[in-house]
């Protein structure tokens, strides 16, 4: 005899099937199928698309799952959504629920832990929610101000276009490319310079050690000399020099006579006068004075 008839087992194992896919159902929320988890509620206003099953973070760590959204119709249309929390997550006075969605327009739920971590709240207490500012809720906030500038660009747009068909840009570029060019010449020329410096200065500075040595060896021979004695030779000489002079303008000696005595100097110019006459008729008539006679002399 059979324990139990054929509707028993069917029955049995249709019971068994709605207990699986219920658990089954939880599991694939991202709820917690045995281990037990707290409870706390947060108030919204809007929860963009929040959904039971949506995924809680607290610094980016997964600590929960939504377990409910309720709509209050007899509020001011009031949302609230109930948090199922590791029972190991402690939450401070003052943390709030913030709404998020990624780019592929996922939402999930971040937890912004409040400052005092001694001050907790408990399991059913109600948090403070709100929804974060989407990249694109912020690109569309700009675009207000990307109008605004719109025109500006375009102007800009023109003048820069204005600028770049002006044929003294291209002369310029032109005159820059040659300056360049320029550059590179002198740059070569200097470093040539540079070139024969280096081989030349090695030289420069024997020669400007000679003349060195040549100025050390002139400057020896200068501190040789006696100076005293030099300078006494030198006065002497200026002595004696002076004292000619002075011989020379008094009236004593030749010379002095000669240039103080007009007298003398007037006879001495005509007795130059006829010594010159007398040779000159010397020249002339060299009988007269010299006769010279083989059979002796014979009166003129």
């Amino acid at each position: 005899m059979k324990m139990f008839s054929k509707e028993v087992q069917i029955a049995l194992v249709a019971v068994a099937g709605i207990v699986v896919m219920f658990f089954g159902l939880k599991f694939l929320k991202g709820m917690t199928l045995f281990s037990s988890a707290d409870s706390y509620y947060a108030k919204f206003d809007n929860v963009a698309g929040l959904s039971v099953s949506s995924p809680i973070y607290s610094n980016g760590f997964r600590v929960g799952v939504v377990e409910d959204v309720i709509y209050n119709y007899e509020g001011a249309n009031e949302i609230i959504a109930k948090l199922g929390l590791n029972n190991k997550m402690r939450l401070p006075n003052g943390t709030k629920a913030e709404i998020s969605k990624d780019l592929m327009g996922n939402v999930e739920l971040d937890l912004i832990l409040g400052p005092n971590s001694v001050d907790l709240m408990e399991p059913g207490d109600t948090l403070f929610g709100h929804i974060q500012q989407s990249a694109l809720a912020k690109a569309s906030d700009m675009l207000p101000r990307i109008q605004q500038m719109l025109p500006k660009l375009d102007s800009i747009l023109a003048n820069v276009n204005l600028l770049l068909s002006d044929p003294a840009l291209s002369s310029s570029i032109h005159n820059i490319d040659q300056i360049t060019a320029n550059l590179s010449s002198t740059t070569n020329e200097l470093h040539n310079l540079s070139s024969n410096l280096k081989t030349q200065v090695p030289g420069m500075i024997e020669k400007a050690d000679n003349v060195l040595e040549n100025t050390n060896i002139l400057t020896k021979n200068l501190s040789d000399l006696d100076i005293a004695m030099t300078m006494a030779k030198v006065n002497n000489t200026l002595q004696n020099v002076e004292q000619m002079t002075a011989k020379l303008n008094s009236n004593e000696g030749t010379i002095g006579l000669l240039m103080r005595d007009q007298e003398l100097y007037r006879n001495a110019v005509s007795t130059m006068g006829h010594v010159d006459s007398l040779m000159i008729d010397l020249k002339q008539h060299p009988k007269r004075y010299v006769h010279f006679s083989i059979f002796g002399r014979k009166d003129r």
